[in-house]
C-alpha cells in the first residue's frame, strides 16, 4: 500500500486514477476545483483537496494541505483542450491564457511546492499527449493544445534534472481516450489507459527518468 496524489481527478483520467489506486489499496489524496468533484472524490475514498492550478490563489495553498505526506506516486492531469482548431487559426487571447495558465503554468506553480512530500524513489508524472511531440507530428489540428504540451514535456525535463536524486519523473501520453476531452470516437476506454499507465509508472527504473512515453510502454520522440 502506497501513498498517491492525483492533481486534477474529479472527471475522466483523473478519476479512473483514484479509482484503479483506491482499488489497490493505495492511500490517495485527489484534488478538484468544485465541490461537486471534491464530493465525488470523497465518496471514491479519496481525501479530496480543493485546487485550482490556474488561479494563484487557488494553487498557492497546496504545500500546507500535504504537509506530512510522502507521496510514492503523483500524477499531474489538470488540464484544458481549448479550441478544436483544424488549422492555423490564431486563438483568442482568452483562450492563450485559459490553456497555457492551466496545462503548463499550473505545472509549475504545483510542482515546487510537491518537493517536500516525495517519498524516497518516488514517481512523478505528468499527463501529457502524443500531440505535444514535435517529431511524431503529421498534422497541425489543435494547435493551442499541441503548443501547451510540447511547452508542459519541457517543464517536465526540468522538473527530472532538479529532482533525479529524489525521484523518477516522465511525461505520459494515455493515448486517444473517451473521456469528455477525447470524445466518443477515442480509440481506447480510460480504463485501458490508466491500467496501462500505472502498470508502466510501476516499473520505471532510474534509467527512465526525463523520458516520454505513451500509456502502453512505448517511448516517443520530444
Amino acid at each position: 500500500m502506497g501513498q498517491t496524489l492525483i492533481i486534477g481527478a474529479s472527471r475522466g483520467i483523473g478519476l479512473e486514477f483514484v479509482r484503479q489506486c483506491r482499488a489497490a489499496g493505495d492511500q490517495v489524496v485527489a484534488t478538484a476545483r468544485s465541490e461537486a468533484g471534491l464530493a465525488l472524490l470523497q465518496a471514491e475514498g479519496a481525501t479530496a483537496l480543493k485546487l485550482d492550478v490556474a488561479s494563484t490563489a487557488g494553487a498557492s495553498g497546496l504545500a500546507w494541505q500535504i504537509d506530512g505526506h510522502q507521496f510514492d506516486l503523483i500524477v499531474i492531469n489538470a488540464g484544458v483542450f481549448g479550441p478544436r482548431t483544424s488549422g492555423l487559426q490564431t486563438p483568442t487571447e482568452a483562450d492563450f491564457d485559459l490553456v497555457m495558465h492551466t496545462n503548463v503554468l499550473g505545472a509549475m506553480r504545483v510542482i515546487p511546492q510537491l518537493t517536500d512530500a516525495l517519498a524516497p524513489g518516488a514517481r512523478l508524472a505528468l499527463i501529457s499527449s502524443t500531440m505535444a511531440s514535435i517529431g511524431g507530428r503529421d498534422n497541425n489540428s489543435g494547435w493551442l493544445y499541441r503548443a501547451s504540451k510540447a511547452a508542459l514535456n519541457s517543464v517536465l525535463k526540468d522538473t527530472a534534472t532538479a529532482l533525479r536524486e529524489r525521484a523518477i519523473c516522465i511525461s505520459l501520453s494515455p493515448g486517444w481516450v473517451r473521456t469528455d476531452m477525447g470524445g466518443e470516437d477515442a480509440e481506447i476506454d480510460v480504463q485501458t489507459s490508466v491500467a496501462g499507465m500505472l502498470r508502466l509508472l510501476a516499473g520505471l527504473t532510474p534509467a527512465d527518468n526525463a523520458c516520454f512515453f505513451d500509456y502502453n510502454g512505448q517511448p516517443l520522440p520530444w
